[in-house]
């Protein structure tokens, strides 16, 4: 296994890391990501197997309308298998609960991944004195109201002014800056408008600091209805859309529930640029 604090940046080749997608809970969108506590550890080998760089392990749904869990449930559904993988692969916590981040990480997890956006001050005094890599999500509300108002006047500068104060005032309390992520939350109380905008804008999120850009666009329901596909079964095509953008634009992490599909997509893009970039050498020196 990697430093898993050079896994918060992209591959030096350009490609974006890869953090495959754990649910142990019977209510995320995409039905087929959903692992029981007992199968998580199988999954988590196998998507390991497939290139995952990290795994990002969560015991609530998120998902539009999703009702929230106890701490205790959370917790239980969890942490066994957070205590197998991170033997073995970069760990990461999908929780917006500092009761949960704080067990996950005394058992082996070495980032949250807070869908909350730090607006809990107990989970920001977690990550300051535990030093742990953050991955800050922007979402307007909660899972239950997120979609009630997905209006903005802008955006992208909303967005970014509410992730990079965050993320600055960590680095001000002594947080170090390359281990913090900042995910635009794209289907967090977003319309399609704003999903696509956001996905625009790497270099507004990175600020001074050069903070990491996580995208999550996985299966999401913009894919759905631009592309005309209800079915989360259906997305795998544009969420692979999405995964070329987010190489060209120099995404440092992307969280998907395909792991070996991107593995693929981005070995073949890759071994076609080295063919066209041989192919434009030997023209420019059969022209000599």
């Amino acid at each position: 296994m990697a430093d898993w604090e050079d896994l918060l940046r992209k591959r030096s080749d350009g490609r974006p890391r890869i953090m495959g997608i754990l649910n142990t809970t019977p209510d995320s969108f995409h039905a087929s990501s959903r692992v029981s506590t007992e199968e998580a550890a199988a999954a988590g080998q196998m998507m390991i197997r497939d290139g995952a760089d990290w795994l990002d392990i969560g015991g609530e749904s998120t998902r539009p309308g999703a009702e929230s869990v106890t701490s205790d449930e959370e917790i239980a559904r969890i942490i066994g298998p957070i205590r197998d993988l991170s033997q073995v692969s970069a760990v990461s916590v999908d929780t917006r609960k500092a009761a949960v981040a704080r067990e996950a990480l005394a058992s082996g997890a070495q980032m949250v991944n807070d869908v909350g956006g730090l607006r809990d001050p107990e989970m920001v005094e977690l990550v300051l004195e535990s030093r742990c890599a953050v991955c800050i999500m922007h979402m307007r509300g909660t899972p239950e109201t997120m979609q009630h108002d997905t209006h903005y006047d802008d955006v992208i500068g909303e967005v970014a002014g509410n992730l990079l104060s965050r993320a600055d005032n960590l680095v001000e309390q002594g947080h170090p800056a390359k281990r913090i992520l900042l995910d635009p939350g794209i289907g967090f109380g977003k319309d399609d408008a704003g999903n696509l905008a956001l996905l625009t804008a790497v270099d507004e999120l990175r600020g001074h600091h050069e903070y990491g850009v996580l995208w999550g666009t996985s299966r999401k329901s913009f894919i759905g209805r631009i592309c005309g596909r209800s079915d989360t079964s259906d997305r795998l095509a544009g969420t692979l859309a999405t995964a070329m953008m987010a190489r060209e634009l120099g995404v440092d992490v992307v969280r998907v529930h395909d792991v070996a599909e991107h593995t693929d997509f981005w070995t073949l893009q890759e071994q076609w640029r080295d063919a066209k970039d041989l192919k434009s050498t030997s023209d420019e020196a059969a022209g000599a």
